[in-house]
């Protein structure tokens, strides 16, 4: 029983730091879980002078009707997110301060998540995540030192679910617009034999998506097994998923919604016998396996320590239909027709496959007393992917060589290897002083055959990074004041290699971030404001410049910067209603900025010297406003968020934009108590209540032709208004 009523402790007792169980205690209580010991090393805490937000399970859960966690996190401060298919389901990404998925640290229990060639993170391979995730949170700016790719504008750090002590089943049916309908069982054994707790999940989304055959197929899994002892946590988890997705990723064109028509798919187009159809297995198909085993032990009061091992195995495809493919680019042999002539291009179907494994550990040690805390941590990661790509079917007869062709195969493989240590002393009763060193190894290559490179790709890189943090926070009663500096360092991604002949290929990126913060915290008002200044030395962007082997070059600019100001507020009126809001302005320039245009007249590139531009996807306005009722079992949430114009390249031509959009989004929930079961809840979500025709991102490529300025482009429409009804019984 005594073990039963401490793991009682240990299990629900959350992370307090910085002196608030007692006027003159730095650090963490014992009774700090060891599930969040795991996670602790690399999030911020109180008094840790960045800008942070968390996230707690009761507001994911609120929210959660099958959206990936792009459209879950929208509202927090500085974040926008899109999605292909218009409904938040299937394909969808978010930014955080205009800063792109592919620069954005992201872990799951401080494991690595981003893919370690493409830096980037495809939450259509984590579909119904949020079910399993306790809290997430997100920090602006370089945040505090993390594993994994480089924190180059924010952190992302999700925290599976802490085990439950009584048994327990909860199954949750969400059905609505666009067919959609998700289905997810969950359930716990609860504390067997005063150790054990064993949990699962299962999940099974569909939806044909607001745009044209944007379809979506997904499931997901995850299970845990864990072992308590008075001092040491055992853990191991497996989370998993399968998706099949029909591809949306061309958006819709302006002249298509000019036209009125903003669910026009281009994928999958070709025309035969003058009539235009569309590939029905224009598809994108992964699954991905996930597997974790961590230890944490508490060695004394004042010390603990923790090591999680890691293994993740994916491998998919995407199938594209190709009308009128050059035999060249497929490295087809010859073919000559019946009559003799010699055939140079055909309609031809194509897969692209990746197939990696990714595995490593990560450990930390944490050492606090009342005026101290310290933690040295870190990490050792390795992936190996191959790519490689399939021909499947050649319109024209007798052209494959064999039915299982490949016309390109590479490795890429990476090390990654990191330690940092964090010093937070306490100088006085109200002042604090943090240190953060990391040291971040890496050595990348690439061998093999690509299907843009050409037959001889060979890179071998190894980059040493030195990322120093410092700064200072004040707290005073409900007054709390920060200032900070860090430096971040991120290498160059795959696209940025493979694209570019070797004589292109650039160098690493650079950023010194400048963050300020003031914050004041009552029971019935918060308020808080953070100024940032994030100065990038040689930030890769696309230029409109063509690289040496015809790809899209990105390349190094010198000076660029992010300056902005985020605002957050909370009120509570009486015991019913409260509201929260933050407001981002910011201002985005690359200065001396050279754009390059393809003229199809003369065959050749145009150089524009622009001077000071507006770097694209980043708005100057984002804006998010939350009203809360809470009546009894009934409760009603109202969320508004307005984002700014963004520029689609960047030239700030107005007509290569985004317009600025608003969105409101109502939910309507009763909580009932029947004596058959725990508890039943319905939800009601109208999405887009005002109707808005809106799209949340896109693309341009620019041209001269006829002597004329012309471009091609695609926008990531939203779906108008759009209701989701949710049932949750909870046994």
């Amino acid at each position: 029983m005594k073990q039963v009523l401490f793991l009682s402790a240990l299990l629900t007792a959350t992370a307090t730091y910085g002196g608030e169980q007692t006027p003159d205690t730095l650090g963490i209580s014992k009774n700090v879980s060891l599930d969040e010991v795991v996670v602790t090393a690399i999030q911020a805490v109180e008094r840790t002078p960045v800008a942070y937000t968390d996230i707690s399970r009761e507001e994911l859960t609120q929210a959660n009707n099958g959206q990936g966690i792009p459209s879950l996190i929208a509202s927090s401060p500085s974040v926008i997110m899109t999605s292909d298919a218009g409904t938040g389901i299937g394909y969808s990404g978010f930014r955080i301060r205009g800063t792109d998925a592919n620069r954005i640290n992201i872990t799951v229990n401080g494991v690595p998540l981003n893919d370690a060639e493409s830096h980037g993170v495809f939450w259509v391979n984590m579909p119904d995540f949020a079910s399993s995730v306790e809290q997430i949170q997100i920090q602006r700016g370089v945040g505090t030192s993390t594993n994994g790719s480089a924190a180059f504008g924010a952190t992302v750090a999700l925290q599976t679910q802490k085990p439950q002590l009584e048994p327990n089943m909860e199954y949750t049916l969400s059905a609505g617009s666009f067919g959609t309908v998700r289905h997810t069982v969950k359930g716990g054994s609860g504390l067997l034999n005063e150790h054990w707790v064993a949990e699962g999940r299962y999940s099974n989304i569909r939806s044909d998506g607001f745009i044209d055959r944007a379809w979506a197929r997904m499931s997901s899994h995850h299970l845990s097994l864990a072992w308590y002892g008075e001092n040491t946590l055992l853990k191991f988890q497996t989370f998993g998923s399968a998706e099949e997705t029909y591809q949306a990723w061309n958006g819709v064109s302006s002249e298509h919604i000019e036209n009125n028509n903003r669910t026009y798919n281009s994928c999958g187009e070709y025309t035969e016998n003058a009539l235009v159809k569309f590939y029905p297995n224009q598809t994108d198909n992964y699954q991905q396996q996930h597997y974790h085993l961590t230890g944490s032990h508490r060695i004394n009061n004042h010390l603990n320590a923790n090591l999680t091992l890691h293994y993740t195995r994916g491998i998919g495809y995407y199938e594209d239909y190709k009308a009128n493919a050059k035999y060249s680019a497929y490295k087809l042999p010859p073919y000559r027709n019946p009559e003799g002539e010699e055939v140079s291009r055909s309609d031809l179907v194509r897969r692209k496959w990746l197939d990696n494994d990714f595995y490593g550990g990560i450990y930390s040690i944490n050492y606090q007393n009342r005026n101290l805390r310290l933690t040295l941590g870190g990490g050792l990661n390795r992936y190996i992917g191959n790519h490689f790509g399939r021909v499947l079917w050649v319109k024209a007869a007798n052209a494959l060589p064999s039915t299982d062709y490949a016309y390109y195969f590479n490795t890429g493989k990476k090390s990654d290897r990191n330690v940092y240590l964090k010093l937070n002393h306490r100088l006085s009763h109200t002042l604090n002083g943090y240190v953060d060193v990391q040291y971040r190894g890496i050595h990348y290559s690439i061998q093999g055959s690509d299907d843009k490179a050409g037959d001889h790709l060979e890179v071998d890189k190894h980059w040493n990074f030195f990322n120093p943090k410092a700064g200072i926070n004040y707290r005073r009663g409900a007054h709390n004041a920060f200032a900070s500096f860090a430096v971040a360092n991120r290498e160059p991604n795959r696209d940025n290699f493979t694209e570019a002949a070797p004589s292109e290929r650039p160098v690493h990126e650079t950023l010194y971030d400048c963050e300020a913060g003031y914050s004041y915290r009552k029971e019935t008002f918060q308020a808080g404001l953070n100024l940032y200044y994030m100065d990038y030395t040689n930030q890769l962007i696309l230029t409109g410049k063509i690289s040496e082997i015809g790809e899209a070059l990105t390349a190094n600019i010198p000076n660029s910067f992010r300056l902005g100001v985020e605002l957050t507020a909370a009120f509570r009126l009486g015991k019913l209603l409260k509201w929260n809001g933050n407001l981002t302005l910011s201002r985005n320039r690359i200065q001396n900025f050279t754009e390059y245009v393809d003229n199809w007249d003369t065959g050749k590139q145009e150089a524009f010297t622009l001077g000071t531009t507006r770097i694209a996807y980043s708005p100057e306005l984002i804006a998010n406003s939350i009203w809360d009722l809470t009546l009894g079992n009934f409760s009603a949430s109202l969320l508004t968020q307005t984002v700014g114009r963004q520029y689609l390249d960047n030239t700030s031509e107005i007509n290569r934009s985004v317009a600025p959009y608003s969105v409101s989004n109502l939910r309507l929930g009763y909580l009932f108590h029947p004596t058959f079961i725990r508890t039943l809840g319905v939800d009601l979500t109208i999405n887009n209540l005002l109707n808005a025709s809106y799209a949340t991102g896109g693309w341009v490529y620019s041209r001269i032709e006829g002597g004329e300025r012309h471009k091609d482009d695609g926008y990531f429409t939203q779906a108008g208004i759009h209701a989701m009804l949710r049932l949750t019984m909870r046994f």
